[in-house]
């Protein structure tokens, strides 16, 4: 006979008492130790640590403190970042595809948004694929490549999680940081398109930039801001170039200004040029577009604090005066040359301000900004009104005379105007804009040797640039051509490229 249902519920409540009160003791063996409660002391140097931007690891470790917040982001400095980040992408789209867009004629219009657009899409795959490991990885650091490209650790984005790398930042997610150095690497190679625009096939231009990633932008940018870069001067302590460049002067706007001019070399002149009127078709979009550059350069710029600080509020500072200085500069000198101020002039001195001041907005002081913004005005204006017509090169928008220019001239100002963390006899300096440069740079600063390295620094980006720009031209010349045909450039490439217009009326 069966046991009653009520027996057999008691007796199975009873096995499984049993076996839980035998499993516990092992459980509670294999359990891991819960972690320390910090105490007051290691959260308040957490706190610091977070407030000066520091690396909380090495502030708590001075202590003999625990790092309690290591590995953990910051919520304000990746909220900023993360707007840094829109705004970089804000200014190529829509920013530099209207102040492109608006100086083309208005056949052509559409080409420049669509080059703006491919870039967006082609570079954001090469930097999922390849391109954040190859700038920001650090495994071939030791290899003959190390010095020119990253590593190959972070390829597909492998380990790019919310937890912040701790090579370039201790507070904020290197997701976002990998998504704010996108932008940057997005805008570059749609700067070139402004030298070449109104005469050069889609699939070449898409081809040109393809390749010019991995010959330029991506050995670039590694060397420059990658932590084991030959030429990153405030990070990697065994750089063979103790170079600054806050933002992206010899990466962002040398390399671009370079090639343009080299690939506006190649492809040729417009068709009929000074035959025909050539006016930009829309100011009123010039001017708009100019002013979404400007808004969104405070990301480019005050984003490369890589935190919400000081730093950042520097770079804010300096972006706006050396912008609103050329601009205003770029306007006088035509009206006393020419006897007005047009809305070109204006626009074309606010952004070779916004270029001149990007290497140094982090390392400067606002007088020295000022000056900056007068120089960004003077020096671009000669290129782009007196040595163009002299040289008579095709550089339809200008991004030769104002990036490339412009880039190389700030380089060059930010080894004379970066002001040092400390005096020669150790003694802090009052007027101090940037702490970092303490870690590396303030030896240098203070030899008055950083002028020589800034030289350095531009050489090789100019070498790379320029050589790099007519290995790649001269392939994708022979491998599928640059231009369309005559009778396609008259028609304009909105048609030719698209089979659409900017305008139906």
């Amino acid at each position: 006979m069966s046991k009653s249902p009520r027996k057999v519920t008691r007796f199975a409540a009873m096995a499984c008492v049993a076996i839980a009160s035998f499993a516990s003791p092992l459980r509670a063996q294999n359990a891991p130790a819960p972690a320390p409660t910090p105490t007051d002391h290691e959260r308040i140097v957490a706190m610091e640590a977070y407030f000066t931007n520091s690396d909380p690891a090495a502030d708590l470790s001075k202590d003999g403190a625990k790092p309690v917040t290591v590995g953990v982001p910051g919520p304000g400095h990746n909220a900023w970042m993360m707007t840094s980040a829109a705004l970089v992408l804000f200014m190529t789209l829509p920013g530099l595809a209207l102040f492109y867009g608006g100086l083309v004629r208005k056949k052509n219009v559409l080409s420049v948004c669509a080059q703006c657009l491919g870039s967006a899409g082609m570079v954001t795959v090469l930097w999922w694929a390849v391109g954040y490991s190859l700038v920001f990885g650090t495994s071939f650091k030791g290899t003959f490549l190390g010095a020119f490209l990253g590593g190959s650790e972070h390829f597909f984005l492998r380990g790019v999680h919310s937890s912040p790398n701790l090579n370039y930042s201790p507070w904020v997610s290197q997701n976002v940081f990998a998504m704010y150095q996108l932008m940057f690497a997005i805008i570059t190679p749609a700067l070139i398109v402004g030298a070449i625009a109104e005469r050069m096939k889609y699939s070449a231009i898409m081809f040109f930039i393809l390749i010019w990633m991995f010959v330029i932008y991506f050995p670039m940018a590694h060397m420059v801001w990658g932590a084991t870069g030959l030429m990153n001067g405030t990070s990697n302590p065994g750089a063979m170039i103790h170079a600054l460049d806050f933002a992206g002067g010899t990466v962002v706007h040398m390399t671009s200004g370079w090639s343009a001019l080299v690939l506006c070399i190649v492809v040729g002149k417009r068709f009929n040029l000074g035959k025909e009127n050539m006016a930009p078709h829309s100011l009123v979009l010039c001017m708009v577009g100019t002013a979404m550059l400007w808004v969104g350069w405070y990301g480019f710029n005050a984003g490369s604090a890589l935190a919400a600080d000081g730093v950042a509020a520097s770079a804010f500072m300096n972006t706006t005066l050396a912008a609103a200085t050329a601009g205003f500069t770029w306007a006088l000198i035509e009206w006393v040359t020419k006897k007005h101020a047009s809305i070109l002039g204006f626009c074309s001195g606010i952004v070779a301000g916004l270029v001149v001041i990007t290497p140094a907005c982090g390392y400067v002081s606002a007088s020295s900004a000022m000056l900056i913004g007068v120089l960004a005005a003077i020096v671009p204006y000669i290129f782009v009104v007196f040595v163009k017509a002299k040289f008579k090169y095709d550089d339809a928008l200008d991004a030769f005379g104002i990036h490339a220019v412009g880039g190389t001239l700030g380089a060059i100002l930010t080894g004379f105007l970066a002001v040092q963390t400390r005096f020669k006899d150790g003694t802090p300096n009052p007027e101090s804009i940037n702490p970092h440069l303490a870690e590396n740079m303030d030896v240098i600063i203070n030899k008055g040797t950083l002028v020589f390295q800034q030289l350095l620094a531009v050489g090789l980006t100019l070498v790379l640039a320029v050589a790099g720009s007519f290995f790649i031209a001269y392939f994708v010349k022979f491998a599928i051509g640059l231009r369309p045909s005559a009778e396609e450039e008259n028609n304009g490439l909105d048609l030719t490229d698209h089979r659409e217009e900017g305008y139906v009326l």
